[in-house]
């Protein structure tokens, strides 16, 4: 009967110090943020030039005022939902197919389907929402905004809210959230409570020296996301290739 020496595996911190790094690496393999950001981002920008294409300035009478008085009030209308929904349709599309692709080449998933699900439901949500205000007619200036059958003060802060929310804010930033919990990555959790927060913000008319009044009224609301959405892909993509030079 002979004696077989087993050869030694390490000790268990440098076992876990092992381990910790396998971890970070199948983590870093799996990311991906820069994509959808760049997707994102250089959709939130052509949102100013179709705004600007879409742009329409109507005078129209004023409902509060005596009609025999002649008052009439500016009504501003711009954007288009059709580019919105295909836009982020197509968008959430083509990072699926980026992340599925990029796990077969290194030969590690990633769970990107919640975040490509929640980005289709909330889009449907707000296709939804704007094929509501489109049938029932927009109000005019003073009239109350029909929101799902709760006729809302258009003057006040909730409807700004609300009005708001049902844009980029819930089709982009909350998918982002996911997508940062899938990716176990703060960074861009950070960066998506910022781009929330400049979503959210309400912006007075003339903001930046723009009137309301001009087509590039929609400069400063996509401008300001469309570019923090594409420093941050910058950013992610350089740490990215950082990441792999390092570790080739």
């Amino acid at each position: 009967m002979t004696d077989a020496s087993v050869p030694s595996q390490g000790t268990p911190h440098e076992v876990l110090t092992s381990l910790r790094d396998l971890t970070r690496r199948v983590r870093a393999a799996q990311r991906g943020a820069w994509f959808p950001l760049l997707l994102l981002g250089l959709l939130t920008l052509g949102g100013i030039l179709v705004s600007h294409l879409t742009f329409k300035v109507e005078t129209v009478p004023c409902p509060a005022a005596d009609p025999t008085a002649g008052a009439s009030c500016t009504q501003v209308t711009q954007g288009s939902a059709v580019y919105w929904l295909v836009g982020l349709a197509l968008a959430y599309t083509a990072t699926a197919f980026f992340y599925i692709r990029r796990s077969h080449e290194r030969g590690v998933g990633t769970p990107i389907r919640p975040y490509i699900l929640t980005g289709i439901v909330l889009v449907g949500l707000v296709t939804a929402t704007t094929i509501w205000t489109i049938r029932h007619g927009m109000p005019k200036p003073g009239e109350p905004l029909d929101f799902w059958g709760l006729h809302l003060d258009p003057t006040s802060g909730l409807t700004a809210f609300l009005h708001r929310l049902m844009g980029n804010a819930i089709a982009v930033g909350l998918p982002l959230l996911v997508l940062s919990w899938v990716e176990r990555s703060r960074v861009l959790l950070l960066l998506t409570v910022v781009y929330l927060g400049i979503e959210l913000v309400p912006l007075t008319d003339g903001w930046a020296g723009i009137p309301f009044t001009s087509p590039w009224s929609s400069l400063p609301h996509f401008g300001v996301p469309g570019v923090l959405l594409l420093l941050g892909a910058l950013g992610f993509g350089l740490a990215e290739l950082l990441d792999k030079r390092t570790h080739s």
